[in-house]
C-alpha cells in the first residue's frame, strides 16, 4: 500500500458468502481532493473486482454520492440514505465538519466510516469507535510545523485558518505543539468557512502586516488558499523578511494541477514552505501513477485534466484496506509512524528540503524518512524575496509607532542615569550608553523614544515602573534595574550588563600606629595558644631527654630555665641544646615545622599592617547589623528594603529610606544617636560612586548578594534575546568595560573597608598544625611512659615486693629521674647478683650431695 506501518490481514471466513458487498463513498466531486479521490476509488474497486484472490469471488458494489462543497446538510442526508441500505462501510466523508456529525450517526447505526481526508485531530476512536482515519491526523502535521518553527529559532507565529472544526482544531493543536517548544501563536485570523470576500481577506492581512511577527501559518482549504496568497502578494507580504508555512493543502493543489507552474500564480507563492504527506515508493504506487493519465482522462471535461495527489493515493488505499483487512484495521485507528515531506516552492517548481516523522523529527534522510543515518535538520531554503538568509521571524510593527522606553527619573547618581537639562526625552549616563551601544549592534533599526517615569523629587519605585510594561504602557525599561526573582516573573530581562550586589557602608576611622602594633597580627586567643604550646613542647622534650641528655639535667632551677629557654629559642631556630632521643627528635621536628608556618604568617601579616593603611569600624558587616538594633539606611525605591525585611528578617522600623548621596552622608555623619543611621545598605555600583570623595566612610565586610542590572522587556519579547546577544558582544570586544570606565571609574580613597578583623590571624587558621604537634607530643609521651613502666617493673621485681602504692610511685619517679647509664648499671648489677646467688645455691647443693654419698658408702 502507499502508506506504511499498517498490518495486513485477511477478513474472517463466513459460512455464507454473498456475491456482492455494498460500500458507499461520500465526497465533494467539485473539490481538488474530491475529483482525484473519485477516480482513485473507482480504479481501486475495479482492480479488486478483477482480482479473484482478494475476496474470493465477492464483488464490491460502490455507491458514490456528491456531498457538494457548500452543503453539509445534503451530505448528512446522503449518509443516512447509504446507512439505511445494506452498506457495510462508507468511505468518507471528505470534510472534518461533516465527519463530526456523521460519526455520531455511524455509532448508532454501527456502520464503519473510513475517511481518507478528514484530518481534524479531535476525531478520535475513543469518542467515535466506528470512525477510522485512513490518512494522517493534523496533530502530526502541526507537530511538524512546530518543529520547523523551532528549528529556525522563531517563537511567535500568526495563524490564518478557516473557522470550522477543521481549522479551529488544527490551529489548537498547533498552539499545543508550539507551547512544547516554548513558542506561541501571537495572533489568530479566522475566515468564514464559505464565501468570504476579497475585502475580508485584505482587511485581515492588513491587520497582520502591522504586527511584529513575520511567521505566518496558513491552514486553509485548497479552494481559496491561493486567493489569500495572491492578496498577500498584492500587499507586499511575500517579500524579504516574511515566512509563510502552508499546511498540506498547498502541496495538494500543486500536485493536482501541474499547469499552475506555468501561470502567474507561481509569483504569489515563491519561497513558501509546505508539507506533503509522505508515501514511500513501491511497485504498486508506480503502476498506479503510470495509469493515472488514462484513468483521469475525460473524467472532468469542464475543468480539464488533473494529476494525482497524495489524497488520491490514500483514497485508493482505503478501498484496499476495506477489502482485505477491515477487522484488523479497527484495532489501528490512526496511521502508524506518520510522516511528511517538507517542500519549498522555488521558481517554476518545488524542491523537497527534508522530512518530518513522528519518530525522528526533522531530517534530510533518503527515501525512507525513518532511516537512522539521516542527518538532523533541513536543506537550505529559498525564502520569500529570493533570499537564502533565514528570516528573523519578526519586525517592529509598521504602524509608525516608536517603542516607548521607560526611564526612571532619579535624583541621585547622575553618572548612571540622568535627564539632559532643558529636554524631556533625552537622557545620558552609563545605562543609556550601554543601551544605545547594544542597539547599534542589532542587525535592524529600532525606532524608540525615552519616556521619563517619576516626579524628579524622589526616586521612583522600580516595581511600579516594571508594572508599566505588563499593562502595555511601556515597551521596555532602561536604567539601573536590578534583576531579582520576583521581577523575572512579570518581565523578561536581558543579560546583565553589570554585576552589583548589596554591600554595607559605615563610618570608618584610621587605626593609629602604637608601640604595641607588633601584637596586631594575632588575635588574643592565637597568642595564648601559641605561648602555651611553646611551654608544652619544651616540657615534653625535657621529659624525653633528661635520662639521656646531661643538658636537661641538674638542679630544679636550672631545669626550669632550660625548659623556658629551649621552648622559646625554637622560635628563632637557635636552641643550643641537642636532642639525642628518637622520640624527642620526632616531637621537635614536627614543632619546628609548626613554628616555621606560624612565624612566616606573623611576618607577612605584620608587614601588611605596617605598610598598608588600616581602617576600623564599629560595624563589622551584615551579620553585626542583623543582630544589632541600630537604624539602617537604604536607597528609596530599591529592592533592598524587601530583601532586608523578607530575607534577613530586619524589622521595617529600623529601615530609613534615603534618596541622594547628600542624604547618605548626612545620615552617616549624624549616626543613630542624632537620628541618623549606623550603616547604609546599597548596591556596590552606587557605592563606588559615593565613596571616592568621602574618605570617612567605607565598605565593611563582604558583598552579601550576587545580582546585576538588566534592561526589561515584555515576557517572551524577541528583542530581549537580541539585546542579550548584543550585550555579550559588547563584553567580548571590550566596549562594555570602556563605557564602565568612562562613567563609573573614579580616583578612590585608599580604603578597602574595615580590615581590623580581616588582617588578624585567628586560631582557626592554625588549629590543624597545633593539633598535629599535640598528637606528636601525646604519642611520644605515651611511648616513653610505657617504656619506663616496663623497665621499672624489671628493676622493682624483688626490691619492692609487698610495698605500698605510694612507695612504689615514689620509687617510679626516682627511677625515671635517674640517668640512663645508672639505670642500666643497676639493672646489670641486679642481674649479676641474681646469677651469683644461683651459683652459691648450686655449690651448696653439690656439697650436700657429696656428703650424703660418703655417708652411704661408710654405712655400707
Amino acid at each position: 500500500m502507499f502508506y506504511h506501518g499498517f498490518p495486513s490481514e485477511g477478513i474472517n471466513n463466513v459460512s455464507t458468502r454473498p456475491r456482492t458487498v455494498n460500500i458507499g463513498a461520500l465526497m465533494s466531486f467539485n473539490s481538488t481532493v474530491g475529483r482525484v479521490a473519485k477516480v482513485a476509488i473507482e480504479a481501486a474497486v475495479d482492480d479488486i473486482n478483477s482480482n479473484a484472490t482478494i475476496l474470493n469471488g465477492i464483488k464490491l458494489n460502490i455507491s458514490m454520492l456528491d456531498t457538494k462543497l457548500s452543503s453539509g446538510f445534503l451530505g448528512i442526508i446522503d449518509s443516512l440514505r447509504l446507512m439505511e441500505s445494506d452498506t457495510v462501510a462508507i468511505i468518507g466523508p471528505q470534510y472534518s465538519v461533516m465527519a463530526h456529525v456523521i460519526s455520531h450517526i455511524a455509532n448508532e447505526m454501527q456502520v464503519p466510516l473510513l475517511s481518507f481526508a478528514a484530518t481534524d485531530p479531535t476525531l478520535t476512536s475513543l469518542q467515535f469507535p466506528y470512525f477510522v482515519r485512513t490518512t494522517q491526523s493534523d496533530l502530526c502535521q502541526m507537530a511538524a510545523v512546530a518543529e520547523i518553527v523551532d528549528h529556525f529559532q522563531w517563537r511567535d507565529v500568526i495563524a490564518i485558518y478557516v473557522d470550522d472544526d477543521h481549522g479551529r482544531n488544527g490551529v489548537a493543536a498547533l498552539g499545543d505543539k508550539l507551547a512544547e517548544k516554548r513558542g506561541k501563536i501571537l495572533h489568530k485570523s479566522p475566515f468564514r468557512p464559505n464565501n468570504f470576500t476579497p475585502e475580508e481577506i485584505n482587511s485581515a492581512l492588513v491587520k497582520i502586516a502591522l504586527m511584529e511577527s513575520r511567521v505566518i501559518v496558513l491552514h486553509i482549504y485548497p479552494s481559496f488558499g491561493l486567493e489569500v496568497l495572491h492578496a498577500a502578494q498584492s500587499l507586499g507580504m511575500m517579500g524579504s523578511g516574511y515566512v509563510w508555512i502552508a499546511t498540506d493543502w498547498l502541496s495538494t493543489v500543486l500536485d493536482s494541477d501541474p499547469s499552475l507552474f506555468t501561470t502567474r500564480a507561481m509569483n504569489d507563492i515563491q519561497g513558501i514552505i509546505t508539507l506533503r504527506m509522505y508515501t514511500p515508493d513501491s511497485e504498486i504506487k508506480r503502476k498506479f501513477s503510470s495509469r493515472w493519465n488514462k484513468l483521469s482522462q475525460g473524467k472532468d471535461s469542464h475543468k480539464g485534466p488533473f494529476a494525482l495527489n497524495t489524497f488520491g493515493l490514500y483514497a485508493y488505499d482505503t478501498v484496499w484496506v476495506l477489502a482485505s483487512a477491515l477487522d484488523a484495521f479497527f484495532r489501528n485507528g490512526n496511521l502508524v509512524n506518520p510522516s511528511y515531506e517538507i517542500i519549498n516552492v522555488i521558481g517554476t517548481g518545488i524542491r523537497r528540503i527534508g522530512y518530518w516523522s513522528e519518530a525522528s523529527g526533522l531530517h534530510t534522510g533518503g527515501e525512507a524518512p525513518n532511516h537512522s543515518y539521516s542527518s538532523v535538520g533541513l536543506y537550505g531554503v529559498i525564502w520569500p524575496g529570493q533570499t537564502t538568509q533565514t528570516p528573523r521571524g519578526w519586525v517592529f510593527a509598521s504602524n509608525g509607532r516608536h517603542l516607548r522606553i521607560g526611564v526612571p527619573l532619579r535624583i541621585s547618581n547622575p553618572e548612571i542615569l540622568s535627564r539632559i537639562e532643558g529636554t524631556t526625552e533625552m537622557f545620558r549616563g552609563y545605562s543609556i550608553d550601554v543601551f544605545t551601544a547594544a542597539l547599534n549592534l542589532l542587525p535592524y533599526p529600532v525606532p524608540y523614544k525615552f519616556v521619563p517615569f517619576g516626579d524628579g523629587k524622589t526616586n521612583p519605585l522600580n516595581t511600579k515602573l516594571l508594572n508599566k510594561i505588563t499593562i502595555g504602557e511601556f515597551d521596555a525599561v532602561v536604567g539601573d534595574i536590578t534583576i531579582t526573582t520576583n521581577r523575572t516573573k512579570i518581565v523578561d530581562f536581558t543579560q546583565p550588563y553589570i554585576e552589583s550586589g548589596l554591600v554595607v557602608v559605615a563610618p570608618i576611622r584610621k587605626m593609629k600606629s602604637s608601640a604595641w602594633a607588633f601584637l596586631r597580627p594575632f588575635s588574643p586567643m592565637m597568642w595564648f595558644v601559641t605561648g602555651m604550646f611553646f611551654l608544652v613542647v619544651g616540657a615534653v622534650v625535657w621529659v624525653l631527654e633528661r635520662r639521656l641528655n646531661d643538658e636537661f639535667r641538674g638542679p630544679a632551677r636550672r631545669q626550669f630555665v632550660t625548659i623556658i629557654w629551649f621552648s622559646f629559642s625554637t622560635l628563632f631556630f637557635s636552641h643550643r641544646e641537642k636532642t639525642v632521643s628518637t622520640l624527642g627528635r620526632l616531637v621537635l621536628m614536627i614543632w619546628l615545622f609548626v613554628v616555621l608556618i606560624v612565624n612566616s604568617s606573623y611576618i607577612a601579616s605584620l608587614t601588611s599592617i605596617l605598610t598598608v593603611e588600616q581602617l576600623s569600624s564599629s560595624v563589622k558587616g551584615i551579620e553585626s547589623l542583623v543582630t544589632s538594633n541600630e537604624r539602617i539606611g537604604f536607597q528609596c525605591g530599591s529592592f533592598a528594603e524587601n530583601y532586608l525585611t523578607e530575607e534577613l528578617n530586619i524589622h521595617r522600623s529600623r529601615l530609613v529610606p534615603l534618596n541622594s548621596a547628600s542624604e547618605y552622608e548626612r545620615a552617616l555623619k549624624d549616626g543613630p544617636a542624632k537620628g541618623g543611621v549606623a550603616a547604609i545598605i546599597d548596591e556596590r555600583a552606587y557605592m563606588e560612586l559615593f565613596l571616592p570623595t568621602r574618605c570617612d566612610y567605607g565598605i565593611v565586610g563582604q558583598e552579601f548578594t550576587k545580582m546585576g542590572w538588566g534592561f526589561a522587556f515584555p515576557r517572551d519579547s524577541p528583542l530581549a534575546i537580541d539585546m542579550s546577544t548584543a550585550i555579550l558582544k559588547l563584553s567580548e570586544n571590550g566596549d562594555l568595560q570602556r563605557i564602565h570606565d568612562k562613567w563609573l571609574t573614579r580616583t578612590a580613597c585608599s580604603s578597602e573597608g574595615a580590615k581590623h578583623d580581616i588582617d588578624r590571624l585567628e586560631l582557626k587558621s592554625f588549629w590543624g598544625l597545633f593539633l598535629l604537634s599535640g598528637i606528636a607530643c601525646f604519642i611520644a609521651l605515651l611511648c616513653y611512659v610505657t617504656r619506663m613502666a616496663y623497665r621499672f617493673s624489671i628493676h622493682s621485681n624483688t626490691n619492692l615486693e609487698g610495698s605500698s602504692h605510694s612507695t612504689r610511685l615514689r620509687s617510679f619517679f626516682t627511677f625515671v629521674s635517674e640517668r640512663e647509664e645508672e639505670d642500666n648499671m643497676n639493672i646489670s648489677k641486679k642481674k649479676h647478683n641474681e646469677k651469683g646467688s644461683s651459683r652459691r645455691v648450686a655449690h651448696e647443693d653439690g656439697l650436700h650431695s657429696s656428703s650424703v654419698t660418703v655417708h652411704i658408702a661408710e654405712h655400707a
